[in-house]
């Protein structure tokens, strides 16, 4: 059976890879920020591959404390890649979750290619793209290794801040007719925890290598978001639009993904349905 080690395997993504791989997962369970216990970690097991997601991921805490997510995000990677050139220089395959925000918002509403300038739009973006070039740099020589830039995600597991169980939350306790909406004219790319869980294996079975956009290619108007819970929810409601930032795209160009033999298995609505109970 593959061993796999995987950072951030209590987390949402971390959790779904856990349940739909078939490897034989061993979780880091120390301080990503202590390089010790990733020393120890990487000397005392064997891998096939590792899988790292640990991360500060709701933009509103990188927002808010910055340091500590660079501390995390950046400097946690850090550690890690310099681990496994110290101990595990035979890893077969080494994957990266990063994110769209380290792309800028194409102007001309186009879906983005990995090569597509990187301007983060977030400080999580900007977290996420330094670690990116630091792993390109120390691994590039030495261990295949893969990242993955997540676009929008979420799953019945996820909990607020994120915006669909914000939503699905605003909407479910409302007690009156009309609820407001402000800042959901704008579209999105978004994937499922299982496609996402499928490409990395297929990408790990190729030994693929270098950048791929994980997404699935289609845009969602996030303003039809209410309207569909709405109807899961079974709730008769009216909403009220404002509508006070530029609309935005980031949708991704997936013809990589598209060469290797992978097409979306899911749909955005059934993700939204899985939110019901």
């Amino acid at each position: 059976m593959v061993k796999c080690g995987i950072t951030g395997s209590t987390g949402v993504l971390g959790s779904e890879i856990k349940r739909i791989l078939n490897f034989k997962f061993n979780s880091f369970k120390g301080d990503i920020t202590k390089k010790k216990d990733l020393e120890n970690w990487i000397l005392k097991n064997e891998f096939d591959l590792i899988i790292h997601l640990a991360a500060i991921v709701p933009t509103n805490k990188v927002q808010n404390n910055y340091k500590k997510a660079n501390l995390v995000n950046y400097f946690g990677t850090k550690n890690l890649i310099d681990s496994i050139l110290k101990y595990k220089k035979n890893l077969k395959w080494f994957f990266f979750a990063s994110t769209s925000h380290v792309y800028s918002y194409p102007k001309n509403n186009i879906n983005i290619k990995e090569n597509y300038k990187k301007i983060p739009i977030s400080k999580y973006g900007k977290t996420k793209l330094k670690a990116e070039k630091y792993i390109e740099k120390k691994l590039k020589k030495n261990i295949p290794y893969c990242i993955g830039r997540i676009f929008s995600f979420t799953h019945l597991t996820q909990k607020k801040p994120f915006l669909i169980p914000s939503i699905f939350k605003k909407i479910k306790k409302n007690k009156k007719k009309t609820i407001l909406f402000n800042n959901l004219n704008h579209y999105r790319d978004f994937i499922s925890t299982r496609d996402i869980s499928l490409i990395i294996k297929k990408l790990w079975v190729l030994k693929s290598k270098g950048i791929f956009n994980l997404a699935t290619g289609k845009r969602t108007n996030l303003q039809n978001i209410p309207l569909e819970i709405s109807k899961i929810l079974n709730k008769k409601i009216e909403f009220k639009f404002v509508n006070t930032y530029k609309t935005s795209f980031l949708i991704a160009n997936i013809n990589k993904l598209k060469k290797i033999g992978w097409t979306p298995k899911d749909n955005f609505l059934d993700i939204l349905k899985s939110f019901k109970n």
